[in-house]
């Protein structure tokens, strides 16, 4: 027991980033519950995942037993099998975090009030309903968790069928659940259901992606010098100079290497224009930039 104490997570800098993150996954979790209770499952969209099951559950016991089987206890009843064998497969560690997200999760599927925030408008509340369960869920993949159920499963599944990719696997659990929706909802829902599946990726690429991503500009020009002097000066951008060598003339060569935000690009052509319409211009995506200048902090 004294060795978990004198572990780093009690040292002052970890243990201030793990209660920081469990507020962003709690702050993620009541996010994805509010769109599961309150839009999804009264509108009948089957969005996937073990979330999108617990609608269908709902909807068919309603149908055909004599009572309904709560969203949470379907969350609860799905997820532990699932919990069980990741934590076989993939060892503790590596599902702390999920477990919190999805226990913070079916806490409020049970506990929150029940009513509706659907529109009479399906493709509104599709849309609605996959921008707050986006935004939720990409909140909670900015602390390195989810809230279990097909993520975790596929990403487990991997590890044993290594011939596909483990993002093909979780698509392909999710495409059978919505498909199963089907049979508790109309094919009508299903399809709305797919539009509501189509924002929740955007958004949440938005959410993970948010602030990080950059432009690099890479320069070969006789006049490296005025132009990386410009930048600096008129821009206030940073500019690292590396040394390199023409191979058909076998002469060294100055490149200039710039990360900038996008709204910058236009500003650097006119400074090399400026000094040098022979230069050598390119312009590539950063998918992430980190340090002064961009996101000036290390999750």
């Amino acid at each position: 027991m004294t060795d978990i104490f004198k572990s780093d997570f009690f040292k002052p800098k970890y243990f201030k980033r793990h209660v920081r993150d469990l507020f962003i996954i709690l702050l993620g979790s009541t996010l994805v519950a509010l769109a599961v209770k309150y839009i999804l499952d009264p509108a009948g969209l089957d969005t996937g995942g073990v979330s999108g099951l617990a609608i269908v559950i709902k909807s068919l016991s309603a149908r055909y037993l004599p009572f309904t089987i709560p969203l949470w206890v379907s969350n609860l009843v799905i997820n532990i099998p699932i919990f069980l064998f990741a934590l076989k497969v993939d060892g503790i560690k590596s599902i702390i975090r999920t477990a919190i997200g999805f226990s913070f999760m079916t806490i409020e599927l049970a506990v929150l009030p029940e009513f509706s925030l659907i529109s009479d408008n399906l493709l509104l509340t599709s849309l609605y309903g996959g921008v707050l369960f986006g935004l939720g869920t990409g909140i909670i993949l900015l602390a390195r968790a989810t809230t279990g159920g097909t993520d975790m499963l596929g990403n487990s599944l991997s590890h044993i069928i290594r011939h596909i990719p483990v993002g093909v696997l979780i698509q392909i659990l999710d495409g059978a659940i919505v498909l199963v929706g089907i049979f508790a909802f109309s094919i009508e829902n299903t399809l709305y259901a797919f539009i509501s599946v189509y924002v929740m990726g955007k958004v949440i690429d938005k959410v993970v992606d948010s602030g990080k991503k950059a432009k690099i500009a890479l320069i070969i020009s006789k006049e490296c010098d005025a132009i990386a002097n410009d930048i600096l000066v008129e821009m206030d951008r940073g500019v690292t100079s590396i040394g390199g060598t023409g191979e058909y003339s076998g002469k060294p060569r100055k490149i200039i290497c710039c990360v900038c935000s996008k709204k910058d690009v236009p500003q650097i052509k006119d400074i090399v224009k400026d000094h040098d319409r022979k230069a050598f211009f390119i312009v590539g995506n950063v998918s992430e930039a980190m340090g002064e200048g961009f996101v000036e902090h290390w999750s």
